[in-house]
């Protein structure tokens, strides 16, 4: 039995133009969660997430964040923190400017404000890297300056967004294990889109998984990896034999 959900989404619909598929969302996520969210590709993963941070506008339905609801908010004004594949970065500005927009968009930092930028890059293993360039980083280190904008700006909620796909598997490993941390230190409610199945079994206790621009599961991590019988889940992992 799930807690109260810190995201609800009731019957949200949606599709891209008049020829579009259509989507429907209808789903409930625990507070406190860390959840991975899979499917195949096109299955509507990005929509999912375009939805929840209001990105894009459902055509029906309804979507509830800490019981309020966000369904015509605009997305500076959802509790939510968001880290993109790309890691979003400004080239040129430093790493101090890059996470300071966390805190304020218009870049005036208070002396306060620095202080706790250099302390959310102290604890994603960045200490002394404030006047550093986005180009003079490695992937990894674009990623943590990433996370570490997200840390400071104090939402409730954080969205990852294949944030480490194009990592090697040793840092992917150092990075969902910073990720697992400071969702337990912070108390956050997190969905972490990935296609890899290790990463939702190294950190996350539940999977959504979307198919065909539907919920088709939402459970505990290891009762649908240790065996479920939904076709769908089964074909994405490469179970069902070859028909």
């Amino acid at each position: 039995m799930m807690t109260t959900p810190a995201l609800s989404l009731e019957n949200v619909r949606f599709a891209y133009g008049p020829d579009g598929a259509p989507m429907m969302f209808d789903t409930a996520i625990p507070a406190g969660s860390l959840s991975a969210v899979m499917g195949p590709s096109g299955s509507g993963k990005s929509t999912f997430f375009a939805l929840i941070a209001g990105f894009e506008q459902p055509q029906a339905g309804r979507i509830h964040i800490n019981g309020e609801d966000v369904t015509t908010s605009a997305p500076s004004e959802r509790p939510i923190s968001y880290v993109f594949q790309e890691n979003n970065l400004f080239s040129h500005l430093d790493v101090m400017t890059n996470v300071g927009l966390g805190i304020d968009p218009r870049r005036r930092l208070s002396g306060d404000d620095r202080g706790r930028v250099s302390q959310a890059l102290e604890r994603v293993g960045l200490s002394g890297f404030e006047m550093r360039l986005p180009a003079s980083l490695s992937g990894g280190e674009r990623q943590r300056v990433a996370l570490a904008r997200a840390l400071v700006r104090k939402r409730p909620m954080l969205l990852l967004d294949e944030p480490f796909a194009a990592l090697g598997p040793r840092l992917r490993d150092d990075m969902l294990a910073l990720v697992k941390a400071l969702h337990e230190e912070a108390g956050l409610t997190t969905l972490m889109i990935t296609h890899q199945p290790s990463d939702a079994r190294a950190i996350a206790d539940r999977v959504v998984f979307i198919d065909r621009g539907s919920i088709a599961a939402n459970a505990p991590t290891d009762n649908l990896f240790d065996g479920t019988d939904l076709p769908a889940w089964n074909d994405y992992l490469g179970l069902n034999p070859t028909r």
